[in-house]
C-alpha cells in the first residue's frame, strides 16, 4: 500500500479563537493518528493576517519558528510535495468556503464537504429553510437585520445568524428581554436569526457517515438539558477558557453530553431525518445535524455542523468509536470517499 501525503488545513483566517480553536482540534488528530506506514503527514497553519506556515508540528513554538508564506508561496510549497489529500480543520467562515474552494481550484481533494455546501450551511435561516423545502420539520422562524423589529412573540430563541458554539444565543421569555438579547447576537453577525422556542423533550445530535456510497447513521449524542433550569446550551456548554490563555473541550465529559443508548426509540427517528437533512443539502462523506425532540418525540432541525477535525473528541470522532468505528477506520473511509469521488463526482448517495 503506497503512502499518502495528507495536509492538515489548520488555524482561521479570521481571528486567533478560532486559530486556537483549530489547533486545538488538529492537534489532537495528529496524536492520535501517527501511521507512517498509510499516512505523510504535513501541516499548513493559516493566521488571521493570512499568511501560511508550515511548521513540523502544532506547538507555539514550531509555528513562531516556522517562515510566514504568501498563498502564492504557499501554493508552490504544497504542489512541490504532491499532495493526495487534505484534512481541513479550521473553522472560521473563510476556512470553511475560500480556502477549500481554493482547492478546489488547484484540484486536491479535501475531505469533508465542498465550500458552496459549507456557505449554505454556516447561514443557520438558508440550512433550515433548505431542510424545510425536503419535509423536516424546523422551528419557525425570521431573519433581522439591524433596526428591523421582531414580530414573533415569546419565547423565542434569539441567535446570530453566522455563528457556532452558541456565541450569542439567548432565551427571550417576554418582551422586555428582547433588545438585550437582539443587542448581544449582533454583535457576532451582520444577521440575526429569531424563532420559535420549542418545548423541550430532549436534545441530541446525529452524525451521517458516507460508506461505500451508502448513508449510514451513527449512535446519537445527548445534551444536559432541563426545561426549568437549563433550556438551552450556550457557550459555557461547549468551550472553556484554560489557565494559559488556550482553550479546552467541556462537552466531553459524559455529564454535560452522552451517547444515548442505540436501542433508544429516538435514534431511527432521528437518524431517518437526518439523511433527509444530508441529501437535501447536497452533503458528502459526512455531515452533522442538531436537533430539538418535543416532548411528544418530534425532532425539529435547529443546524447543521457540517466539519469533523479527526480528532478523537470531534463528535463525528465520539459518535463513530460508540458505534464501533475506530479513528482511523473513520478517516480511511472519508479519505477513500473522496478519493473515490474525485473520479467518479456524479456518485449517487442512497
Amino acid at each position: 500500500m503506497s503512502v499518502l501525503r495528507v495536509l492538515h488545513l489548520v488555524g482561521s483566517a479570521y481571528d486567533d479563537f478560532y486559530c486556537d480553536l483549530s489547533r486545538l482540534y488538529g492537534q489532537d488528530c495528529i496524536a492520535a493518528i501517527m501511521d507512517a506506514s498509510r499516512y505523510e503527514f504535513y501541516i499548513a497553519y493559516i493566521t488571521p493576517d493570512r499568511q501560511w506556515r508550515f511548521p513540523t508540528s502544532l506547538s507555539q513554538e514550531d509555528i513562531r519558528a516556522a517562515k510566514p508564506m504568501s498563498v502564492a508561496d504557499a501554493i508552490q510549497f504544497i504542489t512541490a510535495r504532491k499532495i493526495d489529500v487534505v484534512l481541513p480543520q479550521m473553522f472560521c467562515i473563510p476556512g470553511m468556503t475560500e480556502y477549500r474552494a481554493l482547492f478546489d481550484l488547484i484540484q486536491i481533494g479535501y475531505v469533508g464537504n465542498t465550500s458552496d455546501i459549507m456557505a449554505i450551511t454556516a447561514h443557520k435561516a438558508r440550512a433550515k429553510a433548505i431542510v424545510a423545502a425536503a419535509g423536516v420539520k424546523v422551528p419557525s422562524g425570521e431573519v433581522l437585520r439591524q433596526g428591523d423589529t421582531p414580530s414573533i412573540q415569546p419565547p423565542v430563541v434569539v441567535k446570530p445568524a453566522n455563528s457556532d458554539n452558541s456565541c450569542g444565543v439567548a432565551l427571550v421569555k417576554n418582551i422586555a428581554e428582547y433588545d438585550a438579547a437582539l443587542k448581544t447576537a449582533f454583535e457576532y453577525s451582520d444577521e440575526v436569526l429569531v424563532e420559535e422556542y420549542i418545548e423541550l423533550g430532549r436534545e441530541v445530535r446525529c452524525g451521517i457517515l458516507v460508506k461505500d456510497g451508502k448513508l449510514v447513521g451513527l449512535p446519537l449524542e445527548e445534551y444536559l438539558v432541563n426545561p426549568q433550569t437549563h433550556p438551552i446550551r450556550n457557550y459555557g456548554d461547549k468551550l472553556k477558557q484554560t489557565e494559559d490563555g488556550g482553550l479546552s473541550l467541556t462537552a466531553k465529559d459524559n455529564i454535560k453530553a452522552w451517547i444515548v443508548d442505540p436501542n433508544d426509540p429516538i435514534t431511527t427517528t432521528v437518524q431517518e431525518v437526518a439523511k433527509k437533512c444530508h441529501q437535501a443539502l447536497g452533503c458528502r462523506h459526512y455531515s452533522l445535524f442538531d436537533f430539538r425532540v418535543d416532548p411528544q418525540g418530534q425532532p425539529w432541525f435547529l443546524e447543521a455542523g457540517l466539519y469533523c477535525s479527526f480528532s478523537p473528541k470531534s463528535v463525528i470522532a465520539c459518535m463513530a468509536k460508540a458505534g464501533g468505528i475506530s479513528l482511523d477506520e473513520l478517516l480511511v473511509t472519508a479519505i477513500d470517499e473522496t478519493l473515490v469521488a474525485q473520479k467518479t463526482p456524479s456518485l449517487c448517495l442512497q
